[in-house]
Formats: C-alpha cells, structure tokens, sequence
C-alpha cells in the first residue's frame, strides 16, 4: 500500500469558478428553463461532475474542442461516437455548403435520399431497401414496428442500448412514464447467452415480433452467436433486428454485420452515418421494409438535405480514405497501451480495458469500499484537467494522430497510480474536489 497523501491542488484555475467559470454561470442559467441544462442525458451534469468539468463546447476542429472557457481538449467522446471522420472534416462541410445553397428541406422527395440510400445498400451486407430518420431511436423504434407489423406480434426480445422510447426504456430503472402495459411487452435478454435468449423466446411461444440487439459493445461475440441469435428469432417466428446505431460504419465498412459474416433481417444506423449531423436509417430485406410503405413511419425532416449532403459525403469518404483501416490502428495502439498501464501500476483490481479498438471501454468497478462511480468521478477530474474528454469510452475518429494517443497515454500514465493510491488507502474523497457522480441507469 502506497504512504502517498492525497494530492493538495493548489492551481486556482482548478478551483470551481475559475478554469470552468463560464461554463459554470451558462448551466446556473440553462437550468432556469432547459432541464438538467442539456438536451442529452450523455452530455449533462449527469455525467459530467459539477465542479471539475466544463458543460458547454464552444467548437470543434479535428481532435480538437474548445469549451467556451477557452479550454482545448482531445475529443475521445466525439459527439457520443457519432463523429467518426473528425469535427468540420473538411469534405463533409464542403459538401454540406454547396447543398446549402440550393436549400434544405423541400415539398417532394430530393434527389439526395435516392442517392444516400443506394450507397448504404452497396456497402450493409444485408440491406435491401432503406428509410431514414433524424436519431438512432427513430430507426429502433420503427424497426420493432416494422417487425409488429409483418408478424402480427408484440412482444420483442431486446440486448443493449436502443434509444429513449417507450418500447426500449420501459425495460430500465429510467420507466418513469411508460406505460406498464408497454414495459410488459419488453422483455431483456443477456448478451453471449443463446440459452437464455431461447428462454425468454419459449416463454410466451409465438408472441415475440422481436429479437433486437447490439451486435457487439464492450464483449466480443463468441463463436457463432451473433448466427445462432438469428436463428433462434427466426425458430420463434421472430424478425432478428441488429441495432447497428454505434458499429455501423465504424467496426467495418458494413457494420459488425459484415465484420462477423452474418445477415440479420433489419439493421439500424445512425451516429457516424453522417459524422454528426442527424440522420438515422432502418435498413433490410425487401420484403419487410415493405412494411413502411403501411406502418406510419414519417418525419418533416425526414428528407432534410443538408444531412444527407453529410451523409454522402462521409459514406463516401469512408470507402476512399482507408478510414476504417486507419480507426483499428489507432484504436488498438489506445486498447494495448491501456491494458498494460493497468498492469504496470497495479490496477487491475478495479480497471480493465474491453471493446473493439474504434469504440473501446475503459471498465471501472468497485475496489476497496470505493464505489466505481466514486473512482470514475476522480478519474473523470483528471483527465479533463489533462485537456482530454471522456465519459469512460475511446470512441476513435479519423482525425485522431498518434501525438493524441500519446497524449491520452500519457494522462493514464500519471491518472492511473493516483487512483491505485486512493483506492488503496480509501482516500478518494479526499482526492475529489466534487461531489462523486451517481447511476443514471445501466444500459450494457
């Protein structure tokens, strides 16, 4: 155990009001009349201690953000992973300028839908016919409607993380204002599991419309899983969904669903579809997209160009510039250099590494009586005092060079023996100069 007492900040810019002042005044204001301050739980004091963090960015460029204190950091969160090229990559804005000049949002369908949708059926293994909407819950939720539809069933079967409406988060701790009729209807299974997926299928026989997962998040599949959920779904009469919102276009040029060489019936994009800009898409066999020419499925923005001028371009940028070549190799030189500074300091107790190198986890898990939101909490004030932000994720763009990820190795270098030492001597508070962060609710 390590003598080591807890370091005394003594920079006043590290104090509350003074690196983060700004930030500060403009979520004192914010949350007069936006609740929690932010439109997203994932980027709101929720998970963002109060005290040692900012709370709004100004801008972005590359790697690169700037809080509007002034502040730069290295962006390993990249809008929730939905920055897959790099912030105002110069192409996508090009594109997205000369669509702007010709408009936006139209009283017909614009060329641009006919063009986006023909491209993500050339490079998803298993799509056929495409629809887009505006976030990765518009393609989930019309994806288990689409799959109602063409059974005649209601029930679905759901793994992982599938957006805010009622069907998905009534199976949560966050439920409050789903319907129980609806929560009833929803039923979790877990991951790398088939006899447990097999379970929940047999319990209500020729019910289930549904089996909707994340191919893959922080746990590599086993061997023939991902094939045997499709099996099982359809065994039980049931549709196989893979929400694809975070591995499409990330994990490979199609998705995890061409990574793992399977093809399941419908698939949901979003996030790096269009590297920031909002739009989603359901995508699948022809037969039950069909369904979307019946169920209502419609949104005025729908077909707004300027993300589809995003989408285009970044799709198509992605297939030029090696782009997915380029995320594992920076993400693995980030996923090896972590796991073995966890070893060198001796952290494995309560650290680990886990995921795909383009979208991998930094794990954190009670040691020693201090809760892993308690060391999350200072490992988050740390690094953000390094000019690196994170919610826990190394969620890897385009932009990112190897100085970034020498610099965030480098941060861990230093963050990891301070955390080792205040686990180890039950001093984390002592370290925090804020209030530890508490549990929104587990989605993986």
């Amino acid at each position: 155990m390590s003598n080591s007492s807890p370091r005394q900040e003594t920079n006043p810019l590290h104090a509350r009001g003074g690196r983060y002042r700004t930030s500060e005044e403009m979520l004192d204001q914010a949350l007069k009349i936006i609740p929690l301050g932010s439109q997203t739980f994932s980027k709101s004091l929720t998970q963002y201690p109060r005290g040692v963090s900012p709370f709004f960015i100004q801008r972005g460029s590359g790697s690169v953000v700037r809080d509007v204190d002034g502040n730069a950091y290295t962006d390993f969160n990249n809008g929730l992973c939905s920055v897959t090229l790099g912030h105002a990559d110069a192409d996508v804005n090009a594109a997205v300028m000369e669509q702007l000049k010709d408009g936006i949002s139209f009283p017909l369908a614009h060329p641009l839908e006919r063009a986006v949708a023909e491209l993500i059926v050339e490079m998803v293994p298993s799509a056929e016919m495409v629809r887009f909407g505006k976030n990765g819950s518009d393609a989930t939720s019309g994806a288990i409607r689409a799959a109602r539809a063409f059974t005649g069933r209601e029930r679905v079967a759901m793994c992982g993380y599938h957006g805010w409406q009622d069907w998905y988060i009534g199976s949560t701790a966050r439920n409050k204002g789903v319907p129980k009729a609806t929560r009833e209807l929803s039923h979790v299974f877990p991951y790398n599991d088939l006899e447990a997926l097999d379970k929940v299928l047999s319990s209500q026989p020729d019910e289930f419309a549904a089996v909707i997962l994340e191919p893959m998040n922080t746990t590599f599949p086993k061997e023939g899983y991902l094939q045997g959920v499709i099996d099982l779904a359809h065994s039980h009469g049931a549709i196989a969904i893979f929400d694809e919102t975070i591995t499409g276009f990330r994990y490979a040029e199609g998705g995890a669903q061409q990574l793992f060489g399977v093809q399941p019936d419908l698939s949901c994009f979003g996030k790096g579809l269009a590297n920031g800009y909002p739009l989603s898409a359901v995508a699948g066999r022809a037969d039950i997209m069909a369904e979307f020419a019946e169920i209502f499925f419609s949104f005025t923005m729908g077909g707004e160009t300027m993300s589809l001028a995003a989408a285009q371009a970044s799709l198509r940028k992605i297939r030029s510039h090696n782009v997915i070549e380029k995320l594992n190799a920076t993400g693995s030189k980030i996923a090896d250099g972590v796991k073995a500074l966890i070893a060198k300091h001796g952290c494995e107790s309560f650290l680990g590494s886990a995921g795909h190198p383009t979208w991998s986890f930094l794990s954190i898990t009670d040691a020693n009586g201090s809760t892993s939101f308690e060391i999350k909490t200072l490992w988050m004030q740390e690094i953000l005092a390094r000019g690196i932000i994170s919610v826990g994720t190394h969620n890897v763009s385009f932009a990112h060079s190897d100085a970034d990820v020498a610099k965030l190795l480098t941060a861990y270098d230093e963050i990891f023996p301070l955390l080792r030492d205040a686990v180890e001597n039950k001093a984390i508070r002592q370290y925090l100069r804020c209030e530890p962060m508490v549990p929104l609710f587990r989605v993986r």
